[in-house]
């Protein structure tokens, strides 16, 4: 089985673009049990998401919190927001992507009146919850924008004044002052996370340490350990061990190499102790993940 990788660049930064130069807009129908260590992995994008939980559980990580949507439940996340979602019983998230100059030009009068004080805040996410009545008309209306892709040859008219219709529930109840919810930009200690995952990329084939990391970012090992902690919920180590088996999984799909030779061209000591790590991650051993088979 292949599984679907989230490609980002060196600052997590997704590098797929969301729909077209004219139409920025894009609709997915994930099944997050079928992404690469079944997440869709740590990312961000200069887009709003909206996303529903249509079937199973889906987990949104952003920075140090952890938003649980129960199936029915869905969820805005503002631009710039690193996350990342997975799921405990495989799940089904139907979301769109789009640009915020969709909704108005960035000079109009609209933009900067209701879009722009939103995208511009410290407000990172609002979760919907079908028994509220105006987040139950947002699903409402999330649903219908996910049907008109789904049937519709032309979508794009009614797309986007469903979503100006969205977008008017979400600017007249939200509270942009409150501080439940908290900025995670492109702050400093980011900058620092990207830096060190940078340097595990580059490197990842060697024999690098915790003291290596902690080095190249001119920062203590403790402060590197609370930086990975906050930024992405995972210790720096097994970030890298998780890179190498991301890399061994490529290879051995468009490859032939001998599962020994990928071992070792992905830093790992030995073929065992990569093996044992590979049926961790993905549930089967290298040799079934090649075939297809289980």
């Amino acid at each position: 089985m292949q599984f679907n990788v989230i490609s980002t660049d060196d600052t997590l930064r997704e590098n797929a673009q969301h729909g077209s130069l004219d139409f920025p807009f894009a609709y997915y129908l994930d099944d997050i049990w079928n992404y690469d260590f079944h997440c869709i992995n740590w990312h961000w994008h200069h887009e709003l998401e909206f996303v529903s939980a249509s079937k199973g559980t889906v987990i949104c990580l952003i920075g140090q919190e952890k938003i649980i949507l129960p199936e029915g439940h869905g969820l805005f996340i503002n631009s710039g927001i690193i996350h990342r979602f997975e799921t405990p019983d495989g799940a089904i998230m139907p979301n769109i992507v789009f640009s915020p100059t969709l909704l108005s030009s960035g000079q109009s009068f609209i933009y900067k009146n209701y879009v722009q004080p939103i995208i511009q805040s410290n407000f990172a996410y609002q979760i919907f919850d079908p028994q509220c009545d105006w987040q139950n008309e947002i699903l409402q209306l999330l649903s219908k924008i996910y049907e008109t892709q789904e049937q519709s040859k032309k979508p794009e008219l009614h797309t986007l004044q469903l979503l100006l219709q969205l977008w008017e529930l979400l600017t007249e109840h939200i509270d942009l002052t409150s501080n439940s919810s908290h900025l995670y930009h492109l702050t400093h200690q980011q900058a620092k996370l990207q830096l060190m995952m940078q340097f595990i990329r580059d490197h990842y084939q060697e024999d690098i340490s915790l003291n290596d990391i902690a080095a190249y970012a001119s920062i203590s090992k403790s402060r590197v350990l609370q930086i990975f902690k906050s930024g992405i919920q995972l210790p720096p180590i097994a970030y890298l061990i998780q890179y190498r088996l991301s890399h061994a999984a490529s290879l051995l799909q468009t490859t032939t190499k001998p599962i020994s030779t990928i071992a070792v061209e992905t830093g790992f000591t030995s073929a065992a102790y990569f093996c044992r790590k590979f049926k961790e991650a993905y549930q089967m051993r290298p040799n079934e993940y090649r075939t297809g088979t289980r």
